[in-house]
């Protein structure tokens, strides 16, 4: 299994390694630490006036410097036997990263945890690799406890979309021996009031929930519990409430992977809840799932 941790060199990058590190081993992975640059030469014409052409970078000086960086900022917080030659690029961090997943199994990576509006309408390199990349993200905050991945969290909206999701926890939790919660929200705002109709629905969706835990998640060493979460809430605030009340060390969904002005100005649950929650978020795109 195969891991890339792209890093800016900040504290929060530095806290993706030491997951991936954790994740790595539990796994039977390596590591591969990774860093895209963009050089001074890529930048539009009014920012570089009155730059000498000193200012200009030697472009392989500087990679062999990042290399070096980047070696030694992993050795501090990977297994030597787990990792392998780091990776510099140049160019666009989100799209460099996009691209060298293709050969990996996972992406481990932080966020630098905007809130509010400024982080809504700008996004973030991880939103964008949310979106675009076909390889599961792993997206991690400073206050991710991931502990050795012992209570997972699975969502689900019995799509198609959501069951994609179910053999990467599947998988994690027989590694590790996690306890699992799958849940399914059912959120009051799509129906007009709380009628006998949306009663049936939520009956109907605990049956559901629990063929989907037998089918799935049956063999399951540790314990695993199913429930629907009634809510006026929508479901992502209902999931982070849940979340907040219950420490998990990693949650895993599926995103739809819209991209454009919809995405925009829609979200997406998994996008939300990475904006807010300080759990680990493990993210898969259906649309690009490789498996």
């Amino acid at each position: 299994m195969k891991i890339l941790v792209p890093t800016d060199f900040s504290e929060l990058s530095e806290k993706a390694l030491a997951v991936a590190n954790k994740f790595a081993k539990l796994m039977g992975g390596t590591v591969t630490p990774f860093h895209s640059h963009i050089p001074i030469s890529e930048l539009d014409e009014p920012y570089a006036l009155g730059m000498s052409s000193q200012m200009y970078q030697d472009f392989e000086e500087i990679e062999n410097s990042l290399t070096d960086r980047l070696k030694q900022l992993a050795e501090e917080h990977v297994d030597k036997g787990i990792l392998k030659k780091p990776i510099v690029m140049m160019g666009n961090p989100a799209q460099s990263i996009v691209d060298t997943s293709e050969e990996f199994d996972y992406i481990v990576m932080s966020t630098h945890g905007r809130t509010g509006f400024s982080r809504f309408l700008l996004g973030s390199v991880a939103e964008k690799v949310l979106r675009l990349a076909h390889t599961p993200v792993l997206i991690v905050e400073n206050e991710s406890e991931v502990d050795d991945f012992k209570k997972i969290l699975v969502t689900t909206d019995f799509s198609d979309n959501a069951a994609s999701a179910y053999p990467y926890a599947r998988q994690i939790a027989e590694k590790s021996g996690a306890d699992l919660d799958l849940v399914h929200v059912v959120s009051f705002d799509q129906f007009e009031e709380e009628d006998e109709e949306s009663i049936s629905i939520s009956d109907i969706r605990e049956k559901r929930i629990k063929l989907v835990e037998k089918e799935y998640f049956h063999s399951l060493k540790g314990e695993v519990n199913s429930m629907v979460i009634i809510s006026q809430d929508s479901p992502h605030e209902a999931i982070f409430n849940h979340v907040n009340d219950n420490e998990y060390n990693l949650i895993v969904m599926a995103t739809v992977g819209r991209t454009g002005i919809n995405y925009l100005m829609m979200g997406s649950t998994t996008a939300n809840l990475v904006r807010h929650v300080k759990t680990a978020v493990l993210s898969i795109n259906p649309k690009r799932d490789k498996k």
